[in-house]
């Protein structure tokens, strides 16, 4: 085999070896599926709900006088048991809990970085927002010294290149108002 064909044949390998730590890295990132974790059905204290059929007992039986233990897992802290089977081999389901909000639900974002693009953003049609302290309200496309906001003490505010960034450092409620086409536009962001 001359030189040059030892080269070609080289660099083939070697791609293929890079397409196959590839393909291998790419698989790993998500090939396994996760399992539920088991729920428990309410006992007779529990919240009441809408009414389950009772679960079919396991095609296979346990061993006599073996204790009533679940199968054991693999180790890993997330395993769950295998579901229960019934006759003809398929696993049954338990029916989902019934979730119902334990407190007022609230639209509020967390700490945030909030992208305002003022090309592509009708500013009539946002009147308020909710962030948690730390959020970023970054308004783009704007000249400095335009936007100003009613209480300067629960903000940080910069200004750079044509974006201002308002950073809401304590609870409360602030008032921005941003010139636009000859009106100014004022959205009023709560901040917990």
């Amino acid at each position: 085999m001359s030189r040059a064909a030892q080269r070609r044949a080289l660099r083939w390998l070697h791609a293929g070896v890079v397409v196959l730590v590839a393909a291998v890295a790419v698989a790993a990132c998500g090939a396994d599926a996760v399992a539920p974790l088991p729920v428990q059905p309410p006992g007779p204290s529990g919240p009441p709900g809408p009414s389950r059929p009772p679960a079919t007992p396991s095609a296979t039986p346990a061993p006599a006088g073996s204790p009533s233990r679940p199968p054991p897992t693999s180790g890993h802290p997330i395993a769950a048991p295998p579901a229960p089977t019934s006759a003809r081999g398929t696993p049954h389901r338990p029916a989902p809990a019934p979730t119902t909000p334990t407190g007022p639900t609230t639209s509020c974002q967390g700490a945030v970085r909030y992208d305002l693009p003022l090309a592509e953003t009708e500013l009539e049609l946002l009147r308020s927002l909710c962030f948690a302290t730390g959020a970023v309200l970054r308004i783009q496309g704007i000249g400095p010294g335009l936007v100003t906001v009613d209480r300067p003490e629960l903000v940080s505010q910069q200004y750079e290149a044509g974006v201002v960034d308002i950073r809401f450092v304590r609870p409360g409620t602030v008032d921005v108002t941003i010139p636009q086409q000859d009106r100014s536009h004022t959205i009023t962001v709560v901040v917990r």
